[in-house]
């Protein structure tokens, strides 16, 4: 299931809701919970950070294996190349003093999703996670 948002400035909820009602999507409330978290923090990021005042687009999608036990979920924009799993993970036993700004939504996901992966590819940013759901 996918779909092209464009552009994609004051759409984060339209392009989530998208996502979380994708028939791909497990009836568990606690890994709806996890993926939808994720979710969040991937797609507000790209919304927020892609492009210059939100006016590019972005396709995302899912699927799930033939078997029912991966979902997979793809982000792809063509905004200012970033890898976000290149930044390195907070340092969560710091005080909320001594720790540095942001970063906390990536290590969320990479914690709540079983893979999480990073390309660059035909001038697009490739962000797939995936979530074992059954």
């Amino acid at each position: 299931m996918n779909k092209r948002f464009d552009p994609i400035i004051d759409k984060c909820g339209e392009i989530i809701d998208f996502l979380m009602a994708s028939p791909d999507m497990p009836k568990d409330e606690d890994l709806q919970f996890k993926i939808r978290l994720s979710v969040e923090e991937a797609v507000e990021n790209v919304v927020r950070y892609a492009y210059e005042g939100g006016m590019g687009w972005m396709e995302v999608g899912t699927e799930l294996d033939p078997e029912g036990v991966m979902l997979t979920i793809v982000l792809r924009d063509a905004g200012v190349p970033f890898n976000p799993l290149e930044k390195a993970d907070p340092d969560i036993t710091a005080s909320l003093e001594e720790r540095q700004i942001g970063g906390l939504g990536i290590f969320l996901c990479k914690q709540l999703m079983d893979h999480i992966e990073y390309k660059y590819e035909d001038g697009c940013n490739v962000l797939t996670m995936k979530k074992i759901v059954a």
